[in-house]
């Protein structure tokens, strides 16, 4: 979406706030459903909540390609996002049942299906697909296939499995009730969910203004979504050595502290640089954010009294709780290119680093090799 915004604000005669208010409904979505779909997704298993879920994503996703004016197109993504939140949190609770030994690394490898998508999405959508196609409405009724089809491969192949160790997970029912009271009694999970409203605002803001910012600086639009493109592609290169890196040194804590401090310092440099420095800055931030996701939830998911069964739930709960900092960042960090162009990427970069302070009341002990997970 951020490398089409441009061609659809000239044809539904959005500004910036209000691309950024577009942006931050999934953000919104996420929000009001993210505790729902954890509880939804400990209650019926993975592999019926994939089926069900892949397939709405689809038709809502298709329905943005018929937004004629600001509020439909908000309506549509916020529909979008609604059901689209249930995905990560089915996959890595997949991922905490299949590969408890080696979490780290499986959701990386999670991750990396996700940025090579968004990679993917960023230089096709606008400068290959939109021509191609005759506009971003066909690219959004195109985008609307794949999902679809990964819910019949769900209802073909899919299946549960719970015949192996995992982190205390059976894929059976969860009641509602039992989940969220464990859940909401960890002290942990609250804490990682503030975090990651800073750092997950951070992120959803400079994604959705980057490639305007750089067109409006004068690069040509296929350089301007080249550089969401290398975000992306350096980010699923590095997301497998990070992770890897975590499971052998047995750290979440240790390695996610100074690779997101380094993060946040390069967000701020951005209206600093140009050109080559661009590229510099965006490929930095993108290795010390390469793997973010992965440790964030490996970290949730091995929280006392969390594990596989209730992962869920605490996913989804931390996905609220952050999903209201990409809700807010978007728009607001947008509004300060009024004054400066350059600003949001300060605003941003400052949010980041705050939210860093959060780490300081989580405790980590060194996980043995043979625990590594």
């Amino acid at each position: 979406m951020p490398v089409l915004f441009k061609e659809i604000s000239e044809d539904l005669g959005l500004n910036l706030v209000e691309i950024g208010t577009v942006w931050g409904m999934i953000a919104l979505a996420g929000v009001f459903m993210g505790l729902i779909g954890g509880l939804l997704v400990d209650y019926f298993g993975v592999r019926r909540t994939l089926i069900i879920v892949c397939f709405l994503a689809g038709v809502a996703g298709g329905l943005r390609g018929i937004a004629g004016d600001f509020f439909s197109l908000a309506a549509t993504m916020f529909l979008f996002g609604a059901v689209a939140s249930f995905i990560p949190k089915a996959g890595h609770k997949a991922a905490g049942i299949w590969f408890p030994r080696r979490l780290g690394l499986a959701n990386g490898i999670l991750s990396i299906g996700m940025t090579i998508g968004s990679m993917a999405g960023s230089m096709l959508s606008a400068t290959v697909l939109s021509p191609l196609l005759g506009g971003w409405r066909k690219v959004m009724f195109l985008y609307a296939v794949p999902p679809v089809v990964l819910s019949l491969l769900w209802l073909v192949t899919g299946r549960e499995r719970s015949d192996v160790e995992s982190l205390g997970s059976d894929a059976g029912t969860v009641p509602f009730r039992q989940a969220i009271s464990r859940v909401f009694r960890s002290k942990r999970v609250w804490i990682l969910g503030l975090i990651l409203m800073g750092q997950g605002g951070s992120m959803q803001g400079m994604s959705g203004y980057l490639p305007l910012y750089l067109r409006n600086i004068g690069w040509t639009p296929a350089s301007a979504d080249s550089v969401m493109g290398i975000r992306a592609g350096v980010s699923t290169i590095a997301t497998i050595p990070m992770t890897l890196l975590s499971d052998r040194l047995g750290l979440r804590k240790g390695i996610l502290v100074p690779a997101l401090l380094i993060s946040a310092i390069c967000l701020g440099l951005l209206p600093l640089a140009d050109g080559f420095g661009v590229w510099l800055l965006v490929i930095f931030f993108s290795i010390c954010r390469s793997g973010m996701m992965a440790l964030f939830l490996s970290m949730v998911m091995e929280t006392e009294g969390i594990g596989g069964t209730y992962a869920g739930t605490a996913m989804g709960m931390t996905s609220t709780i952050s999903m209201l900092g990409g809700f807010f960042s978007p728009p607001l960090g947008n509004s300060l290119a009024d004054i400066n162009l350059g600003l949001p990427f300060v605003f941003w970069a400052a949010l980041s680093a705050v939210s860093l302070l959060g780490f300081l009341f989580i405790e980590e002990k060194r996980r043995g090799k043979e625990r590594a997970v």
